[in-house]
């Protein structure tokens, strides 16, 4: 058998590795060849076939593990009592973690779609691979602004956390930028929804297998990210996991991909289950409803 050609194996790492990120029409709206499926698979090099056949397997895996977390009765009991109304907007804003098409957004869409599909919530995963926190801000009109968001989740801080190959001494963005920039992301969102925001918090990366990883720029210390993290604490809104131990302290392998930064399957689901967890903790809902009046009557649950 003929060793694959260059194209070949790039095709391949395509499919096997970058497809859940490679959403180009988020990249780059305003190019008319981003917005059709053709034009997308084109400039990856797949049939508009292959590429729809692919991310409907992304979507699958979402909708599975998504059944999944629902088989659990204590779980499945979290969703009786949702501040979402009827026809909410959710949007997802942030890095890879979240544009992932078989992330934690996705399988909270499903989540959400199966247990509650009458509220008829409509989703918007404005989340873009590599997206910093200077990123986002620079999205938030489309993605919030203009499309009037109900609600906002916002995962931020593993490419701030960066260390570039060419500046290894500095983070990409600094921690007194990174708490200025969700400063401002916050009030945007508490303007457009009138709700909080949801902050997911960054999950800590496995560096040596990041090192390892020849498509990364530069590599994520563990030291740096709790930094990141800690910027989140106190913050108006509810706060997910805010000691990222979600994976396991220390976390998991099997949470993780090959790479040691994005998340598997199992690991976003956990995702997940941390984030309805946090919108039914008493210290953040009594907090939330007093800063901005939330209903309560689906947090009346035991105490224990």
């Amino acid at each position: 058998m003929a060793e694959p050609t260059k194209k070949e194996q790039e095709v391949q790492v395509i499919k096997d590795y970058l497809l859940p990120y490679l959403n180009l029409e988020k990249e780059y709206p305003l190019l008319p060849g981003a917005q059709s499926i053709e034009g997308v698979a084109a400039f990856i090099g797949l049939t508009a076939k292959e590429l729809a056949d692919l991310r409907a397997g992304c979507d699958e895996q979402a909708e599975l593990a998504a059944q999944e977390l629902l088989k659990d009765d204590a779980f499945s009991e979290l969703t009786t009592r949702l501040p979402f109304k009827k026809g909410d907007l959710i949007v997802g804003l942030g890095d890879a973690a979240t544009s992932d098409l078989q992330g934690w957004f996705e399988i909270l869409r499903h989540v959400l779609e199966i247990s509650r599909p009458e509220l008829e919530l409509r989703f918007l995963n404005a989340a873009v691979r590599g997206d910093s926190s200077y990123d986002v801000l620079r999205r938030l009109n489309r993605a919030v602004v203009d499309p009037k968001a109900s609600w906002v989740f916002v995962c931020l801080g593993a490419s701030d956390a960066m260390r570039l190959g060419a500046m290894p001494e500095r983070t990409l963005v600094s921690l007194t930028d990174f708490w200025e920039n969700l400063n401002t992301i916050g009030q945007v969102v508490e303007d457009v929804s009138g709700n909080p925001a949801v902050w997911v918090t960054p999950t800590p990366v496995l560096t040596a297998e990041m090192e390892k990883f020849a498509l990364f720029e530069g590599i994520i210390d563990n030291a740096d990210l709790s930094q990141f993290r800690e910027v989140f604490a106190g913050r108006k809104g509810f706060v997910v996991d805010p000691q990222g131990r979600r994976f396991g302290n220390p976390p998991d392998v099997w949470n993780y991909l090959a790479d040691g930064l994005h998340p598997s399957v199992a690991g976003h689901a956990l995702t997940v289950k941390s984030i309805f967890k946090t919108l039914h903790d008493r210290k953040s809902v009594k907090s939330n409803l007093l800063d901005y009046g939330l209903n309560d009557d689906f947090f009346e649950t035991d105490d224990n």
